[in-house]
């Protein structure tokens, strides 16, 4: 059976010779797959469209045709895909720049813990590696992260496991010696694609057992 934690420092601390960290960003450090669901919603129906948090979640951890294909598959060939998701991203923005992003539970306390075993960690998002040293700036955490890849710098988003091997790349770490933190299932299965032992903590959705199959672990943190 998977095991199960409430605690994602115990969780990490129970994996075994990992050299390196991999985090998501988004549902992972931050609380934004909520706050970006919620301003992709308003540009929608600004412009006649409804978005079902269905949907949504399908979008988690993708960009490029991965996301396209998405959209267009559900609102049709005349999605504005890029006019929406750029409102939505703008809007998100204003918000990380004013009042901030909420910070995940247990997150400084565990880039504290990895900086002090000295494990260097890396953030490997579908979103914008600006976008993401932004955010990351804003809320005092840049510092903690060596590496930082966006979605615009690989050529297949996730489920593909091409961000994920980009970062063990950058990090020189094999993918085996690596641990990513996930919380979509399109993130889990691109780290497991990848051979890179991967713990979920859910955000948005409850991973399907299938997808549960391919963690190491499984945190959920109320």
């Amino acid at each position: 059976m998977k095991k199960e934690y409430s605690d994602l420092l115990e969780a990490v601390n129970a994996q075994k010779n990992f050299k390196a960290v991999i985090f998501d960003m988004d549902g992972l450090v931050f609380d934004t797959e909520r706050v970006f669901m919620e301003q992709l919603a308003v540009a929608m129906k600004e412009r006649g469209y409804n978005l079902s948090r269905e949907v949504y979640i399908k979008t988690t951890g993708t960009t490029g045709s991965t996301l396209k294909n998405i959209m267009v598959a559900n609102y049709g060939d005349d999605y504005p895909l890029e006019e929406c998701g750029s409102i939505a991203q703008s809007r998100l923005a204003v918000i990380a720049e004013t009042v901030g992003l909420n910070v995940k539970p247990q997150i400084h306390e565990l880039l504290e813990m990895l900086k002090d075993k000295n494990i260097p960690c890396a953030v490997a998002s579908s979103t914008n590696s600006e976008h993401v040293k932004k955010y990351l700036g804003h809320s005092g955490l840049l510092d903690y992260f060596s590496e930082i890849i966006g979605g615009e710098m690989v050529l297949h988003s996730k489920p593909e496991p091409d961000i994920f091997l980009m970062a063990c790349e950058k990090l020189k770490i094999a993918p085996s010696a690596s641990l990513v933190l996930e919380d979509s299932e399109n993130g889990v299965k691109a780290a497991y694609t990848a051979g890179i032992p991967v713990i979920c903590i859910p955000d948005l959705k409850e991973p399907d057992k299938d997808v549960v199959k391919m963690a190491a672990a499984v945190v959920r943190r109320g």
